[in-house]
């Protein structure tokens, strides 16, 4: 799928014709670090602020904006905005749809999430955001950081819980793209024969998960069985 952030493994690039509000390599990635930050600050207070509504909540095609505003926000013209033209992504075979599909799109995936919220399990549906969005690839730029922001923003939110515990699922994914990446391919491949079935990526976040509450669970004190 699709890549633009520096992290461990194998990387791919969104190539779009964008003019850069910041051409100095040290100076971009010292912003997209702040960035990073705050994008994962709001996606907890927006879980927070979800938790606390309860029943009424619902996963709006906004709050997918103002994820990706703050990661972009000061780096690219386009922050918290759609991308206006075609885009293409280096060092994978996905063809992202059309500018003009991109709305109605990200529409139905937050569709999805709301009319699936009460059977699907917080891990399917936190997978399925981090494919949908991936393959949907709706931004010139941010598309990996803002899909695992609002993949962990949904696991927060339908768990009912800020999830503690370091590093953070978002963390161990950049941390080592490979496994989120062949899951992302994986899923690409079912949706090609017309499934939706995010059942590798699941399982990737169900093992990251375990790893960032063992971690929590080690601060705590706590002791494995034996």
């Amino acid at each position: 799928m699709s890549e633009s952030d520096e992290g461990g493994g194998a990387q791919r690039h969104s190539r779009a014709a964008e003019a850069e509000l910041i051409t100095d390599p040290e100076l971009k990635a010292e912003a997209e670090a702040l960035n990073g930050l705050r994008q994962y600050d709001l996606a907890i207070r927006m879980a927070q602020d979800g938790i606390e509504r309860g029943d009424d909540y619902r996963l709006r095609l906004s709050h997918i904006l103002l994820l990706h505003r703050e990661a972009l926000n000061g780096i690219s013209s386009f922050a918290g905005n759609f991308r206006p033209a075609h885009v293409e992504i280096e060092g994978s075979k996905h063809k992202p749809v059309g500018a003009h599909q991109v709305a109605e799109l990200v529409e139905d995936l937050c569709e999805y999430v709301n009319v699936h919220w009460a059977d699907a399990t917080a891990l399917h549906l936190a997978a399925y955001c981090m494919w949908r969005l991936n393959w949907i690839h709706p931004f010139a730029d941010g598309n990996g950081r803002t899909s695992r922001a609002l993949s962990y923003l949904v696991l927060c939110l339908k768990t009912g819980v800020v999830l503690g515990g370091t590093p953070t699922i978002p963390d161990q994914i950049v941390d080592n793209r490979n496994p989120y990446f062949e899951a992302l391919d994986a899923a690409d491949e079912n949706w090609k024969e017309g499934r939706v079935d995010v059942s590798k990526m699941e399982g990737l976040l169900e093992t990251l998960l375990a790893r960032q509450l063992r971690r929590l669970f080690e601060m705590a004190g706590g002791r494995s069985a034996g």
